[in-house]
């Protein structure tokens, strides 16, 4: 199903939010300090054009440093980003096949926004950071 869901989801705004990712993070990319938000960049591009099995989830890094490059990023390109979500949103609201589509737009809005509070991954895949799984004794 998430296959499906993906190749849809591809046709209907994968396909430009992805080319949108790849040029803000190329703009980014042409300076030297500007380039930690283009790679930011280039990871979510991959998912925001093939989202479904996988999910977001807190990145790592202190909180004070990811605030300054959210501020930095939502000033060069993520307002824009953001904005495209949104209107690509109600795009597909409109349709009835396109609500929960339109619905994952207006989610990828925060994304957009504050893109180094996150970190993408498969879903179901443990997390790195929560350290080794230990079985309970009944």
């Amino acid at each position: 199903m998430k296959t499906i869901g993906n190749i849809l989801w591809f046709v209907l705004s994968g396909l430009w939010l992805g080319i949108s990712y790849i040029v803000a993070g190329l703009i980014a990319c042409v300076t030297i300090i500007g380039i930690p938000f283009g790679i930011q960049a280039f990871k979510l591009a991959g998912y925001v054009m093939w989202p479904f099995g996988r999910e977001l989830r807190s990145s790592e890094g202190h909180r004070f440093s990811k605030g300054v490059m959210n501020v930095i990023w939502i000033i060069i390109g993520g307002i824009w980003l953001a904005l495209e979500h949104l209107l690509l949103g109600v795009i597909l609201c409109l349709t009835i096949i396109g609500i929960p589509f339109g619905i994952k737009n207006f989610s990828m809005a925060k994304l957009a926004l504050f893109p180094f509070d996150y970190a993408v991954a498969i879903k179901g895949e443990p997390d790195p950071n929560d350290g080794p799984i230990v079985a309970e004794d009944d």
